[in-house]
């Protein structure tokens, strides 16, 4: 497996999360889930070119089937998060059927093509197994369709490339050959209990744990991918809600906004304020003022925290299977940023008699990613070894 090429995305609300191996060479990328409309009449030509940072100028052009290809020209992740005419996701939006999911799923791939061939301004790039995920709300109803829009051929322009000549273009073609999709949830069950390498069991411990039950808390952006986990298996009786920190991130800009006269670019603006830590929880609407924003973090935060648990103990109560469960386990990016509040909330839930205590495992907002990637070199081992029986068969035969 070391010559092939893997890709593995978890397409969050809030963020894409990625890891690549090309040949047995890892890279790790996270873009903004935000798009904007590019308009060339108001693009702003950079004083130096050699300061721009191509993450933060990136604009594409994506010609593909998934996007109906349509020739409209957007920026992305970073580069978005700064337009004023910004798109974010909705509440409940439907991965599979967002042309966003394919733009922005592109142009990150395209980025990272780039980045490899940075003296190219036509690449080919092959991924031999790409690993997706969805919100387990969705997966079992669309993960068909969205493996069917990835397979094949796809083009993406890369438009203003720093450091290019002109037309400042660059044109990546990625051909996908194979697409395995994955709930959020149980990826990172994959990421918890599988080595990256050997692809083996390398925690036993949790493994024995799902003997009894497993459940798992996947909070992201707009929902809480929740996976009960028996005998090292999903079970089929556990299933997400439409529940996410947007709603809380949107509330604190706001706020932020109406008292304090500071206006985010971004949620994605705020996570990273809100991820850096209490010292950072400020804001600079003039040159010289700072004003503490924590008043209004913390409260939402709360919130979320406690909804958060009920929607554990709901899930928890309502499936037979997962009943007596042995481990409760927080994973995902919200989880990771509220994990303080979380736990002063089950202190609150264990005085009422119902404790839920939960564990919140290391790069627990990465362990749907790590996951994937696990996925995807299953998938092509599973491959590459029933391609062998088949050419051995038809030898003998």
């Amino acid at each position: 497996m070391k010559s092939s090429n893997f890709f593995a995305v978890d397409i969050g609300n809030s963020w894409y999360k990625v890891l690549a191996s090309d040949s047995g060479q890892l890279s790790e990328y996270q873009m903004p889930n935000a798009i904007a409309l590019f308009d060339e009449e108001f693009y702003e030509m950079p004083y130096d070119e050699e300061d721009v940072e191509l993450e933060e100028n990136l604009i594409v052009e994506v010609r593909s089937p998934a996007v109906m290809n349509k020739r409209d020209i957007f920026y992305t992740g970073r580069s978005a998060a700064r337009q004023r005419n910004v798109s974010l996701t909705s509440v409940n939006n439907q991965k599979v059927d967002e042309l966003r999911t394919y733009i922005l799923l592109f142009s990150i791939t395209a980025y990272h093509a780039l980045l490899n061939n940075q003296d190219a301004t036509d690449i080919v790039y092959e991924i031999d197994q790409l690993a997706v995920s969805l919100p387990t709300t969705q997966y079992k109803g669309k993960k068909e369709l969205l493996k069917e829009r990835l397979l094949g051929t796809h083009t993406v322009i890369l438009h203003k490339v720093p450091g290019v000549p002109e037309p400042k273009e660059v044109c990546v073609k990625l051909n996908i050959k194979d697409v395995i999709v994955g709930a959020e949830g149980a990826c990172a069950y994959l990421g918890l209990t599988r080595d990256q390498e050997t692809l083996g069991i390398k925690d036993d411990d949790l493994v024995k744990d799902s003997v009894k039950g497993v459940l798992i808390g996947d909070l992201g952006g707009d929902s809480v991918d929740f996976v009960g986990i028996k005998n090292n298996k999903p079970v089929a009786s556990v299933e997400g809600e439409h529940f996410g920190i947007n709603q809380f991130l949107d509330i604190i800009i706001q706020k932020v906004s109406k008292n304090e006269l500071y206006k985010f670019d971004s949620r994605s603006e705020l996570e990273e304020k809100l991820a850096a830590g209490p010292s950072e929880w400020y804001v600079e609407p003039f040159a010289g003022v700072r004003k503490d924003i924590s008043k209004y973090i913390t409260p939402q935060l709360t919130s979320m925290a406690i909804k958060y648990l009920e929607l554990f103990d709901k899930v928890r109560s309502n499936s037979n299977e997962i009943k007596g469960a042995s481990r409760y386990i927080a994973v995902g990016g919200a989880a990771k940023l509220a994990q303080k509040q979380i736990h002063e909330a089950a202190v609150k839930w264990s005085e009422k008699g119902r404790p839920i205590n939960l564990d919140f495992p290391e790069n627990l907002e990465k362990l749907n990613v790590l996951g994937l990637m696990v996925l995807a070199k299953m998938n092509h081992l599973k491959k590459q070894q029933q391609e062998e029986m088949t050419d051995l068969a038809a030898t003998r035969g």
